[in-house]
């Protein structure tokens, strides 16, 4: 009994171990903890079938908006002029979609656009020929970011992320979907945790990143990542960009060019909103104190933080803490139901 009672042990050890090397692995990960800051959630999402040639145009869509196309082609193009084709398991999100539109691979025009879906029976939308023979099927949806710092972390991603060809974001999105239509006990947050992954999926997954600045582009170089993966791991330490810039083996002047380039701000701006962020978290929960959430951010004093958190966010860190409380940003399934794509 006694040698089980050792194994037991130490086997409760070991998980116990193994379970705070996952957590610090994760608390580690940039995309991860961005992910899980901007607190996503899925109210609305639909099956789309398209036959013959539609168009669709969206001119305001305030929340980050994504394509999986199951079957056949659309294509995808915005007021930037970018085009993309987007075929059967390919995925596209918009983190922070204004104007856009999408087509039928079949030759349209304006002629063709679309202002009121056709409603199938089953509950899915049905563009171009209300009876013409299905040539695409997509499951498109809005996610919402409830978070108070949805804009500035979004900022963080490309304006457009295309992922081509994954399995195991395909998978997701069946996923998704069949709890999207289910009536389940715990719905909400099963759908919460399945686009936690999925959105952590594609972002990672992502090969065409464009021209613009952010996050990934900032962690696809190698140099760049030790100072972003640093300063993540560890938001309490004083780092300077001396410090940064000796994480990404680079000149002190050429580090911070290279971030500004590649990130779309100065390495201590970056790390200034990242910890800002991290202390509105941990304001929400209320599971601390000022002053502890100051030491974990990398303030030396409680009122070194107040001051700074009151300067860039306009007010103290006790009032913003009382009144997030209350609420917490994000839209309804409803705020949704006019949509058309």
């Amino acid at each position: 009994m006694a040698k089980q009672e050792m194994a037991t042990g130490d086997w409760t050890i070991y998980i116990q171990v193994s379970k705070k090397i996952l957590n610090e692995s994760i608390m580690a990960d940039p995309l991860a903890q961005i992910v899980s800051l901007l607190q996503p959630g899925a109210p609305f999402s639909k099956c789309v079938t398209g036959s013959g040639p539609w168009r669709v145009r969206r001119t305001q869509s305030p929340n980050p908006y994504y394509v999986a196309v199951l079957k056949g082609s659309m294509r995808y193009g915005d007021q930037r002029g970018e085009e993309v084709l987007v075929n059967a398991g390919d995925f596209i999100l918009i983190p922070w979609a204004q104007d856009f539109m999408m087509w039928s691979e079949v030759p349209s025009t304006d002629k063709d656009m679309v202002i009121d879906p056709v409603i199938l029976p089953g509950g899915g939308y049905r563009v171009g020929s209300a009876d013409g023979p299905v040539d695409m099927r997509a499951l498109v949806g809005y996610c919402i970011f409830r978070s108070n710092d949805a804009t500035l972390l979004s900022s963080l991603l490309p304006e457009l992320i295309v992922v081509r060809g994954e399995y195991r974001l395909a998978m997701l999105m069946q996923l998704l979907g069949d709890e999207a239509a289910s009536s389940k006990p715990g719905r909400e947050a099963v759908l919460q945790h399945l686009l936690e992954v999925l959105l952590i999926e594609a972002l990672r997954s992502s090969v065409e990143l464009g021209a613009s600045p952010g996050l990934l582009r900032g962690l696809s170089d190698d140099r760049l990542s030790a100072a972003i993966r640093g300063m993540h791991a560890r938001p309490e330490h004083g780092w300077t960009v001396a410090e940064l810039a000796r994480e990404a083996a680079l000149s002190r002047s050429g580090f911070h060019q290279r971030f500004l380039s590649a990130v779309g701000m100065a390495p201590m701006e970056y790390l200034t909103a990242w910890r800002l962020a991290l202390s509105k978290d941990l304001l929400r929960k209320q599971e601390c104190s000022v002053g502890e959430i100051a030491r974990q951010v990398g303030y030396r004093s409680a009122s070194a933080f107040s001051v700074a958190f009151l300067r860039n966010v306009g007010i103290s860190p006790a009032r913003y803490a009382r009144e997030t409380a209350k609420t917490l940003p994000g839209a309804t399934a409803e705020d949704f139901k006019s949509a058309i794509a």
